[in-house]
């Protein structure tokens, strides 16, 4: 992944960040087993002599450096309008558990700008920050980003959340041979400024086909955009995680065939996805309000304790049967 370089002296003074874009890309890391906390930083290891973040608690959980991108483009705009802008985007790679893999791209862009590019050694002094020529309309941004469609010349973070994503299902590490098919989601999402005095807000979250889902934030001044991204990096986990299950419980047609044959369906869910489920784990506790509004509605934890207790009660009914006399 290209980064870009400069040597220049940085004198110039820029606007904060009123908009922040972003995408995360989840699936199943192809590998017939689950890797270890060093296999996941040794994968996960994607610039040369920097460190690879790790926990352990709640669960096991591996970050990459942090990969700078230089770009120099029209950010996304819903009404079609031409918008320049220059900057670096920030992106990463996560493995949770050893199984669930995710890359995410995310920028912050400011108010207002110049009307000329500033030397690179401005933009480097400020990671993830983009800022546009002029004035930003925020609104119309944070719809083009949103949006599926990409005219040519602007910003595509989910180009650069392949690439980062690519570079890891490449690793010959990983044998390709993964426990269970599964769909790759995504998920974009923008947060906009929330209204003086106001806190954290949910404003929306989509699903749509193929996998594609959208979010659109409210946040007060001054939420760092790592901890927006963290959100969203979680969201997008156990979204794809229920959406699995879902998935899982569906192809083992419950009720309507062999119980031995519901069970064998039934076991990726029990080896290898039950245990991941940990909403809101790894996020700022300024933005787990948020969190809150989706046990609400659609209501992410309710659906999914009914599925596990739907596999729990299978398995109670099959041990139950195999002991009659």
């Amino acid at each position: 992944m290209a980064v870009v370089q400069d040597t220049g002296e940085v004198t110039e003074q820029s606007d904060e960040p009123v908009l922040l874009i972003g995408e995360v890309r989840t699936c199943l890391l192809p590998h017939s087993q689950a890797m270890t906390t060093r296999g996941a930083a040794d994968l996960l290891r994607l610039r040369a002599g920097e460190q690879v973040r790790r926990s352990e608690r709640p669960n096991s959980y591996v970050r990459s450096p942090p990969l700078l991108t230089g770009v120099d483009c029209h950010l996304p705009t819903a009404s079609g309008g031409k918008v320049r802008a220059v900057g670096t985007v920030t992106a990463h790679a996560t493995l949770t558990e050893g199984r669930l893999l995710q890359s995410g791209a995310y920028c912050a862009v400011t108010a207002h700008g110049p009307r000329s590019r500033r030397r690179w050694g401005h933009y480097l002094a400020r990671p993830g920050v983009v800022e546009p020529f002029g004035t930003l309309s925020e609104r119309d941004v944070a719809d083009g980003s949103l949006g599926e469609d990409r005219r040519p010349g602007e910003l595509a973070l989910g180009a650069i959340v392949d690439r980062t994503l690519s570079r890891v299902l490449r690793d010959r590490a990983l044998d390709q041979r993964p426990p269970f098919t599964s769909q790759a989601t995504a998920l974009r999402w923008v947060g906009l400024r929330a209204p003086d005095g106001e806190g954290a807000s949910l404003t929306s979250f989509t699903l749509a086909g193929d996998g594609c889902r959208t979010a659109e934030l409210r946040l007060p001044a001054g939420t760092a955009a790592e901890a927006a991204a963290g959100l969203c990096h979680d969201l997008s986990l156990h979204d794809w995680l229920l959406t699995s299950l879902v998935r899982v419980v569906e192809l083992s047609r419950l009720g309507s065939t062999d119980g031995r044959d519901s069970l064998a369906a039934l076991r990726p869910a029990v080896d290898h996805l039950i245990h991941l489920w940990l909403p809101g784990s790894r996020v700022a506790s300024a933005l787990l309000p948020l969190w809150e509004a989706l046990e609400r509605h659609p209501g992410f934890t309710r659906q999914w304790s009914i599925l596990v207790q739907r596999i729990r009660d299978q398995l109670a009914l099959q041990t139950a049967v195999h002991l009659l006399p």
